[in-house]
């Protein structure tokens, strides 16, 4: 009986995706047609001679349709559009993007100082002859040349063909591919051991034996070797089916190195190569934790890892076939506990402890991490606040009536209110508690400087900054937020916020993003359900930056890097302030365990929409001047290759 593996759990889990793939690519295909038929029509000699009657009835039926409002339909024709789009660009990442013959022969002659050795590790066991054959060519067909395949062949009685091919590109090879029988099958993660064994490389790299490696990828990271130093690489993949790798149903196009994403999701997965030396002696995969032994070590050898290289490109083809998801995780439970426990095992070396581990609704395999909160720290709540009671109040009582946290104080920073409303709701809260503080700050209105003067008087460890207009929803919010600010790689805490139609407000931001090429937030006005872009709006992960709507720092760190930059008065101090932390080497994180509604700008009013928008452009052009370098090189948590233009992670 085959032996469970990760990659078996993964893809059953996303079985369901991939069937809505197929769907979807059914429904491009026809749409194709369709269109090939409509270009047809157009070019008719009918068609031009009805331009002028066709262009009175689309005026009219343009005018009807705005009149009833039709924003559905707009909305699906929209989609379809935007789906044509995305399918075009896919196969800009299938067999179109292999070199050339004229590139292939240049990379083959490039010279590398550094002309290390791979050695491709590929356990074999029962693999069929059109993938085993499809996967050795895809080694040998490499534009660098300096690798070596080690095979090691688990297969029982029935499937001798599998040594018997092997062989038969081994004298193809020049001695680059290593065969050995194995008495037994001992399953991924002894027979990948047995491979190491035969290993003689700088490097090592882990291949599945279906699958499929694109003609450059070991060119891409001697490459990287060379120029950056690396000594674990990875790139992005694609699931593909019927043979074909043009036929994409999963594109993976992944962040950088990203600790809190690895912890939670095995995101790195293929094609990982590594130096050698990051084992230092110990096991590749250890079979304590069988099932999730890759995630095991993908923890280990990043951590000891200087320079983790990530290539955002798709180099790697994973192959979806009837038997790679034939076993459901739900059979094998044991494969959920390995993750956990590997988990488990690598926090216990960065010397945390008493933390709660469990599957999310994204994927059995997808983790929420949940850690001890030290003491009983005090949290100081600073609230910019000028006028509108009502919105106010909703968000003080729905923290006093919601929070299961109860070491805090929340600062109220007045800032020129006028009604009557407002300087009775302060009285009120004053006097009925103790907890609650107004303090004022006088002159023109500047988000910055509002907020430095609310942590002046803080008296608090930690800093949680929170607009006027948002209510809390998760009871455990500040724990959430606690747990990760209390980690000493860390700098800002961001939450995930609603607006009041339960879609997505902030989800963490990324830099570069939008028509000012300033910052803007990812998975905007998604709907609250929706599991986001390979499950992410179900696990915590680093960001760039998150919002300053809701944002908790240790107050010293607030302090250590000086806190909100007055020159941003209104907008991006947010991020400026998080792009400050990272430079000093924190991690910033997004959590979609903490959950607000935040209804966004009412709580000042509507500016002078002329002065609101050149305000916002000086504060651009000053924020593109600042952070030029690092908007330059892009966001390390927003892959390339999806457009800046939009935030749903549509490829540019």
């Amino acid at each position: 009986m085959a032996e469970f593996d990760y990659k078996e759990a993964y893809e059953r889990e996303h079985e369901r995706c991939i069937r809505l793939e197929e769907q979807v690519l059914a429904l491009e295909t026809a749409n194709e047609d369709l269109q090939k038929k409509l270009d047809k029509i157009k070019d008719s000699v009918f068609w031009k001679a009805s331009k002028p009657a066709r262009g009175a009835i689309n005026f009219v039926l343009a005018k009807k349709q705005r009149l009833q409002q039709c924003d559905g339909i707009g909305d699906l024709i929209r989609s379809i559009r935007f789906k044509f789009h995305q399918s075009s660009r896919k196969k800009n990442f299938g067999t179109a993007s292999f070199p050339t013959p004229e590139q292939a022969q240049e990379q083959r002659e490039t010279h590398f100082e550094k002309n290390v050795k791979i050695s491709i590790l590929v356990p074999l066991w029962n693999t069929p002859e059109n993938f085993l054959r499809e996967m050795i060519e895809s080694v040998m067909n490499q534009t660098y040349e300096n690798w070596e395949l080690c095979l090691a062949d688990g297969s029982d009685g029935e499937h001798a063909y599998v040594g018997d091919i092997c062989k038969e590109y081994q004298q193809k090879a020049n001695g680059r591919i290593l065969y050995q029988k194995l008495l037994k099958n001992e399953g991924i993660a002894g027979n990948t051991n047995q491979c190491y064994k035969m290993a003689t490389g700088e490097y090592i790299g882990l291949f599945d034996h279906d699958d499929v490696l694109h003609p450059s990828v070991l060119f891409e990271y001697v490459k990287a070797i060379n120029e950056k130093d690396a000594d674990y690489l990875y790139c992005d993949e694609i699931t593909f089916h019927n043979g074909d790798i043009n036929k994409m149903l999963v594109m993976h196009f992944k962040p950088d190195y990203a600790l809190d994403n690895l912890r939670a999701n095995n995101y790195i997965c293929h094609f990982s190569v590594f130096s050698r030396e990051l084992l230092d002696g110990t096991e590749l995969f250890r079979t304590a934790f069988d099932g999730s032994q890759d995630h095991d070590m993908i923890l280990r050898l990043t951590d000891r890892a200087k320079h983790v290289v990530h290539i955002p490109k798709v180099l790697y083809y994973w192959r979806s076939h009837a038997a790679s998801v034939a076993s459901g995780i739900g059979a094998k439970p044991y494969a959920i506990e390995a993750g956990k426990g590997a988990i488990a095992d690598h926090l216990k070396n960065h010397g945390l402890d008493h933390f709660q581990i469990s599957s999310t609704r994204a994927c059995e395999t997808i983790y929420r991490i949940r850690y001890q909160i030290l003491g009983n720290p005090k949290i100081s709540i600073v609230i910019a606040n000028k006028d509108h009671a009502e919105d106010l109040q909703r968000c003080v009582d729905s923290i006093i009536n919601k929070s299961t946290y109860g070491n805090y104080e929340i600062i109220i920073v007045e800032n020129n209110s006028t009604t009557e409303e407002i300087k009775k709701l302060y009285e009120q809260y004053q006097s009925q508690y103790d907890f609650i503080k107004v303090v004022t700050f006088t002159g023109a209105f500047n988000y910055s400087a509002v907020n430095n003067l609310g942590v002046k008087k803080a008296t608090g460890d930690y800093v949680l900054l929170l607009n006027n207009d948002t209510e809390v929803i998760t009871p455990g919010w500040m724990e959430e937020l606690l747990m990760y600010a209390q980690r000493e790689d860390v700098g800002a805490v961001g939450a995930k916020l609603y607006y009041p139609d339960k879609t997505i407000q902030h989800a963490g931001v990324v830099i570069g993003l939008g028509a000012h090429r300033t910052a803007g937030h990812t998975h905007y006005k998604i709907p609250q359900q929706n599991l986001g872009y390979m499950g992410r709006l179900c696990y915590a992960q680093n960001m760039t930056a998150v919002t300053g709507a809701c944002l908790m720092v240790r107050k010293d760190r607030f302090e250590e890097v000086g806190g909100l930059e007055e020159s941003f008065a209104i907008s991006l101090n947010d991020v400026d302030f998080c792009l400050k932390l990272r430079a000093k080497g924190y991690l910033n994180v997004f959590t979609p365990f903490a959950e607000l509604y935040h209804y966004e700008s009412i709580s000042r009013g509507m500016d002078d929409q002329g002065e609101k928008a050149e305000r916002y452009n000086q504060e651009s052009a000053r924020f593109r001047e600042k952070w030029a370098k690092e908007l330059e090189a892009g966001d390390p948590y927003y892959n390339p290759n999806f457009s800046l233009d939009r935030s749903d992670f549509a490829l540019r």
